[in-house]
């Protein structure tokens, strides 16, 4: 028999459902936008988590879930994953080809041009840029609005000055980043107040330390030690030494400081409580630190896990608190994979690269076969890695490039851990691809990722598996940055209160999420702007992307 009240339950449960449709069928444009990226937080880490978040990313889940999102281009790295969030461009498009590209005919010795910084500034270096937003070639979502509507705010806070400049852009009202044991900012920009109260927060906490964080329950199973290199990793609890930044900033206190900068910029600036839209983009970049440095299956990425929901959870709930009508997107710039002294015991054959990859191994290769060598103080082979973009010296005589080219081809595919290579010239000739991301090849990823100004002449890329790190220790073990699913595929989140909420696995992209949240907040944009397309992230009766029932 059944109960008496199943009847009322169903009543009270269809009535709320109701409301929420009526509600998410007739809201209003939201009047903030929050732009959630976690670096480092590739979809293998959103499925083997994802049962265990019940605050931040809990609430997240129950919105629009797409958990098979793509970075569909090549180059899986921080800078061109971030300029793909909030332009809707690829990088192909927007110019962001790599963390760091090569220009051999720049007037300075380094030779190497960071993606956020103004090369031209005699102060700037690829390791201590001036920091710029030069380099994008494409408005992001706060660009846009501000061209728009003057009075709409555009702020972005990050541990990284590449991921807060990325998402920003070119129009930003506030900008902040960690450098040194603090916040920093723009050039010639004043700190704001919420800046230097955060700093002064953080600096406190640095210097008195602080003790491991709690273990849950279900991090049991993750506490072991692995070796690598001459030492382990697997068991860290994150305890802070006094006066140790780089504790502070590879665990979950960095993200927690981002937040709590972000919340008091919101607050300062009135974020969402005025007539004109505005933008808040967050990079949380602890999973990244903690990735590179211990690995993405060890103790420490489980806690990170933990804490990371608890600090959203925290950062949505005071949102909350000040009645804001906001919509949230939450996705990440690639994903990752884990040490090969770890995943050999996980029943995966992954090794590290072979040092005859070295960029210099390979010019002494070339050079013994060719007889063709760099002019004297330079080098004949720019590379920001073993994997990537090659550049070969441009002072050579085209015939002398071209022989290099061909030569440095040969020696690359011949090797047993390269998976594909190609020229310049034939990445070119291919059509920036469309349709389902899973499905391009190798080639089609690549063209994604190619600027003819600022792609190499060559584009390595090695076999899956392979970690370009030839040989690992604690704090720089693993990484990221392949042409495979690991690093290319991301969850990709999308809630706003009343919206009706649903799961769909069918591959999408990341530079789906402007165009989407263009539409939600009612910005036209003309058509041709973006490479992805909209979403319907409601799954009421109404087309959000057309505003149709």
């Amino acid at each position: 028999m059944r109960p008496i009240f199943a009847p009322i339950a169903f009543l009270a449960s269809l009535a709320a459902s109701t409301s929420a449709l009526a509600q998410s069928v007739d809201q209003a444009p939201p009047k903030l936008v929050v732009a959630i990226s976690i670096d480092q937080f590739s979809a293998d880490l959103f499925a083997q988590y994802r049962q265990h978040f019940t605050k931040g990313l809990g609430r997240l889940l129950q919105g629009a879930v797409f958990p098979s999102g793509f970075q569909s281009h090549a180059a899986t790295e921080t800078c061109p994953g971030h300029s793909t969030i909030l332009t809707g461009a690829h990088p192909s498009r927007s110019g962001i080809v790599a963390n760091n590209w090569y220009d051999p005919a720049i007037k300075r010795a380094d030779k190497r041009v960071y993606c956020a910084e103004d090369e031209t500034d005699p102060k700037s270096t690829s390791d201590d840029p001036v920091v710029s937003a030069r380099h994008l070639k494409v408005p992001t979502l706060g660009d846009r609005l501000k061209a728009a509507d003057k009075n709409s705010r555009n702020v972005a806070v990050s541990a990284k000055d590449r991921a807060a400049v990325m998402m920003g852009g070119h129009r930003i009202d506030q900008a902040y980043w960690w450098k040194g044991g603090a916040f920093v900012t723009l050039p010639k920009r004043k700190l704001d107040r919420a800046a230097v109260a955060a700093s002064a927060v953080a600096a406190k906490t640095i210097a008195e330390g602080a003790s491991d964080f709690a273990v849950p329950a279900w991090c049991a199973g993750r506490d072991r030690a692995v070796a690598v290199g001459e030492g382990a990793v697997g068991t860290g609890r994150f305890a802070l030494r006094p006066g140790k930044e780089s504790d502070f900033r590879a665990s979950p206190r960095m993200d927690q400081a981002v937040a709590g900068l972000a919340l008091k910029l919101a607050d300062s600036m009135r974020l969402g409580k005025r007539r004109s839209t505005d933008v808040l983009s967050v990079s949380f970049s602890a999973t990244d630190y903690i990735g590179h440095g211990t690995g993405t299956e060890g103790l420490e990425m489980c806690i990170q896990m933990a804490e990371l929901d608890k600090t959203l959870g925290d950062f949505f709930t005071q949102l909350d608190a000040e009645n804001l009508d906001y919509v949230a997107v939450l996705t990440a710039d690639h994903g990752g994979f884990d040490m090969p002294e770890r995943l050999v015991q996980q029943g995966f054959p992954a090794k590290r690269i072979d040092d005859t990859l070295d960029t210099k191994a390979l010019a002494w290769a070339v050079t013994s076969q060719t007889g063709i060598a760099a002019p004297a103080g330079s080098d004949l082979l720019y590379t920001d890695g073993p994997s990537g973009d090659f550049y070969v010296n441009r002072s050579l005589p085209p015939a002398e490039k071209a022989r290099v080219v061909e030569t440095l081809s040969g020696l690359a595919e011949a090797n047993p851990q390269v998976e594909a290579v190609f020229t310049a010239a034939e990445i070119a000739a291919v059509p920036v691809p469309v349709g389902a991301p899973q499905d391009w090849t190798i080639l089609q990823r690549a063209r994604a990722s190619f600027d003819a100004e600022r792609s190499g002449d060559l584009m390595v890329f090695l076999k899956r598996g392979i970690v370009p790190i030839a040989h690992g220790a604690p704090g720089r073990v693993a990484t990221h940055g392949s042409v495979w699913d690991y690093d290319r595929r991301v969850p990709i989140l999308f809630w706003r209160k009343g919206l009706a909420g649903f799961e769909q696995p069918a591959p999408i992209e990341t530079v789906d999420i402007a165009p989407t949240l263009a539409a939600v907040i009612g910005l036209k944009v003309p058509a041709g702007e973006f490479d992805g397309r909209c979403l319907d992230i409601d799954g009421s009766a109404r087309d959000v992307c057309t505003g149709v029932r």
